[in-house]
């Protein structure tokens, strides 16, 4: 892998793994509204800053169902004597990029807060953020914060740990589910979505009772099951990490089923992501799956599908890109009528260069697709989310070029036609890296944010609306 390949990789992985604010007046917002904008047109820009000089990095975004509002959450850097940093919560206009409010939450241990995850409430009124809260000096728990989606009054903190969470879903039956890794098993709590009472905790240790650290969540249609996916250590001496998947019931958390997937004896195999098909009889999982090609392991995009009631293997389809080198997926996306799923990920081209590589398949395995992005002068880029589209005729994909830059892709989902692509980069002339695409449920707009330097400050979060 050379050192362009080598530094997307980075910005993929710090971008997978992300993980008292300033007042309302000081967030900028750009590119205003056109009447007559034509796709890919860009709407608006908000930027989000703390204080002068300090680091702000978003980690997950999510949109009202009734499209009004944007909400994004990630880690703020303190602004105060011994504060490491805090959860930073930010409420948009998703018309015109207004900021409508900003909390942070500082937890009990002044120490480091990293929000990893926000999910809003099927009705539209509740937001809730949760991740990794220090305690005191040497342990962190989960901390889960609800708030009122209108006007960001903190409705209730509950924790739980030791652990740090990595996600969190909103069930229609009025449930909240968080996951993550504490005392190194997957652990996933319950709570009631009204009041913060905890219903239920249950874990997954693996076979190898070593590190098991859950990293995506989903629920289905009907929030009668939830699914749960990571990376779990197997006990074997010649290999590293298996995946696992794990349902359970959403109202008792008891397991339904559990099902692994073991790569190359040597390679180590690391879910990303899971989705459940909208009609609600298939569970998708995207994982990364090492491999040895010649002396050296290597990596491929990996996709399974399973059946949702039993969790038996459905097919398993791997991506090895051109340069039969290093591929790593970081995001999956299902179509709305869930007859098709969507990876992308980094991929290389040569042994020096990698692109952006989102592959498309049927809902039966079969691939339909594969299209590269290499950014402008083809130096390079790497995929770091993906969404569909409401109506299922268009995906969007956003990642990092290697000049530092957001790009923002738009496919024809079913051909995978290329439609528009655009860049953002920031005042700070530095590397502007994504965390997160998300679609407006009315199909007329496309949200990504990330962290971006600004002209006084480290890093900024920085959301940007296009018209899709």
């Amino acid at each position: 892998m050379g050192k362009h390949s080598a530094r997307l990789l980075a910005a993929v992985t710090a971008a997978v793994a992300a993980c008292a604010l300033a007042p309302a007046g000081t967030g900028s917002a750009g590119g205003a509204t056109h009447a007559a904008a034509g796709p890919g047109t860009r709407l608006w820009l908000s930027r989000f800053s703390s204080a002068q000089g300090t680091s702000d990095a978003p980690a997950s975004m999510a949109v009202s169902p009734g499209g009004r509002r944007v909400f994004v959450t990630g880690f703020s850097a303190g602004n105060a004597p011994g504060d490491f940093g805090d959860y930073a919560t930010v409420a948009y206009d998703a018309q015109t990029g207004a900021r409508l409010w900003a909390r942070r939450y500082n937890g009990p241990g002044k120490g480091t807060d990293l929000a990893t995850s926000v999910a809003v409430s099927p009705s539209g009124t509740m937001v809730f953020v949760t991740g990794s809260s220090m305690r005191n000096g040497s342990v962190s728990d989960y901390a889960t914060i609800a708030y009122n989606a209108a006007t960001g009054a903190r409705l209730w903190v509950r924790r739980f740990g030791p652990g740090g969470a990595s996600a969190v879903t909103a069930g229609r039956d009025g449930r909240v589910f968080v996951t993550g890794s504490s005392l190194g098993d997957f652990a996933t709590v319950a709570y009631r979505a009204a009041t913060g009472t905890r219903l239920w905790v249950t874990r997954y240790d693996g076979p190898g009772h070593g590190f098991d650290d859950a990293a995506s969540l989903a629920l289905s249609p009907g929030a009668a099951t939830l699914f749960v996916t990571g990376r779990s250590g197997d006990g074997q001496p010649v290999s590293a990490d298996d995946y696992a998947t794990v349902a359970y019931r959403a109202r008792t958390g008891a397991q339904r089923w559990a099902t692994r997937f073991h790569g190359a004896a040597t390679g180590t195999d690391g879910a990303r992501s899971v989705v459940v098909s909208p009609p609600g009889g298939r569970v998708f999982v995207t994982f990364v799956t090492g491999d040895r090609r010649g002396a050296a392991p290597q990596n491929d995009y990996a996709t399974a599908a399973y059946r949702a009631a039993s969790g038996a293997p459905l097919w398993v389809r791997r991506y090895n890109g051109p340069a039969n080198g290093w591929d790593d997926a970081s995001s999956l996306a299902a179509s709305p009528a869930g007859s098709m799923v969507f990876v992308t990920g980094v991929s290389d081209r040569t042994p020096e260069t990698a692109d952006m590589a989102t592959v498309a398949y049927s809902a039966a395995g079969a691939r339909l697709w594969v299209r590269r992005y290499a950014g402008p002068g083809r130096h390079g880029a790497a995929g770091i989310s993906v969404a569909a589209g409401p109506g299922g005729r268009t995906i969007f994909v956003t990642g990092i070029t290697t000049a530092g830059h957001f790009a923002t892709v738009a496919y024809r989902a079913a051909s995978g036609a290329w439609l528009w692509a655009r860049r953002y980069n920031g005042p700070g002339q530095g590397d502007d890296v994504p965390a997160a695409v998300a679609a407006s449920p009315a199909g007329s707009r496309v949200f990504v944010t990330g962290r971006s330097p600004g002209t006084a400050s480290a890093d900024d979060f920085a959301t940007l609306a296009y018209r899709s």
